[in-house]
């Protein structure tokens, strides 16, 4: 079920594809290698993945949600490091499309250039320890001080700190101020009191460096200051329409290349006499992947259409977060099945196990997407005051 592209996306599609195949091979089970990253990441820049959504005229492609999702499929299914490519989206949805939507036409032209086109990588930084899915309630504090905010706390779980050059970076301005108590920054790597601590070894995206992310006394320009002093929220939600939507059609190339090569292992792999998908339960599990898979790429594209088209689109990318995340993990799990013992060797499906685990989590827990469409139906309840 594929949506009718124009020449143009389709071709574009088609390059992905090939590219990510080609130039974009597994990460090897060692450890993480930033040279090895960055070199891939300006491939990827060059190909116009790192800054596909971004106006052209700050060096991006223009290409709009429904555009990029189709890329993002494609870097899914022709990557088989899906670590390198959440973390490529990552990079584009929650700290590029700040910059774009947000930022004044000065710190468009000073940071966009250079993060589109891989020559630098972004992070954003907003989960705390005591602040995952309570983002109104953050303990990392921004102090106005003349013509500088000084940062104090910390951030944990950060998606490219390792390597990055630019962090966005949301802190409280006015404590308990709730929705217009945060305020978003852009800092640059080696601003003095900002430090990256060692990358967490992790189960999943082991291809993401990720990091804990420290402030203490990092002083930082009023200028860097993205929006205004309280529409750090703002700046937020906005980012999640784009990663809720975008970002996960990583997911949806990733299980349609596991999903490929099951169809082609049950038909190559003989028991009994027979091709084991000549046996119903297999036959049966197979078709219920390609139902799970479809179904969420037909919620993720109306999702894409939606916010292409400036519509609201709260609800239809917090459906699609929700659909495409555990299909992924229900895919994951039926291709583990399927290839019984060689399963759960590295490659393929328990990669593709492992990437998705993740999926339930980030960008909002699949249990603040089900609270957050429960609100939007009338039935969610009241929201919490914030803590004081």
């Amino acid at each position: 079920m594929t949506p009718r592209l124009s020449p143009e996306t389709a071709a574009m599609r088609d390059m992905v594809l090939a590219f990510a195949g080609r130039d974009l091979p597994a990460a090897p089970d060692r450890a993480f290698d930033p040279a090895d990253f960055r070199r891939r990441w300006r491939l990827a820049g060059k190909q116009g993945l790192t800054g596909a959504t971004v106006p052209a005229e700050y060096g991006g492609s223009g290409l709009d949600a429904e555009a990029a999702a189709v890329l993002l499929e494609a870097l899914g299914e022709g990557c088989p490091d899906t670590g390198f490519a959440f973390s490529v989206a990552a990079h584009l949805f929650a700290c590029l499309m700040p910059i774009a939507e947000f930022g004044t036409d000065e710190q468009k032209r000073r940071w966009l250039p250079a993060l589109c086109s891989g020559e630098r990588i972004a992070a954003h930084g907003i989960t705390e320890p005591g602040a995952g899915s309570d983002t109104l309630n953050l303990r990392t504090q921004a102090e106005r001080r003349g013509d500088h905010y000084v940062l104090d706390g910390s951030k944990c779980f950060t998606t490219n700190a390792p390597v990055a050059d630019v962090f966005i970076v949301q802190a409280a301005t006015r404590p308990s101020g709730g929705f217009f108590g945060l305020t978003a920054f852009v800092v640059e790597a080696g601003t003095p009191g900002l430090r990256v601590g060692r990358p967490y070894a992790k189960a999943g995206l082991r291809g993401s460096p990720t990091a804990d992310v420290y402030f203490d006394g990092c002083a930082v320009p009023a200028g860097h200051v993205l929006g205004a002093e309280g529409t750090g929220a703002a700046v937020f939600t906005g980012s999640m329409k784009w990663e809720r939507t975008c970002l996960f059609a990583v997911y949806l190339g990733a299980m349609r290349r596991v999903l490929d090569g099951t169809v082609a292992f049950a038909a190559d792999r003989e028991q009994f006499g027979v091709a084991i998908g000549e046996f119903q339960a297999v036959s049966h599990r197979i078709v219920d992947m390609v139902l799970a898979l479809e179904s969420a790429r037909l919620l993720l594209f109306d999702a894409a259409r939606r916010l292409s088209a400036g519509e609201d689109c709260d609800v239809a990318s917090a459906l699609a977060k929700l659909a495409v995340s555990e299909a992924a993990v229900k895919v994951g799990l039926d291709a583990v099945q399927l290839r019984g013992a060689a399963g759960v060797l590295d490659g393929g499906p328990a990669d593709l196990l492992r990437d998705a685990l993740p999926a339930r989590i980030f960008s909002g827990t699949n249990e603040i997407q089900k609270n957050n469409i429960a609100r939007a139906l009338g039935i969610g309840g009241r929201r919490p005051s914030p803590r004081r």
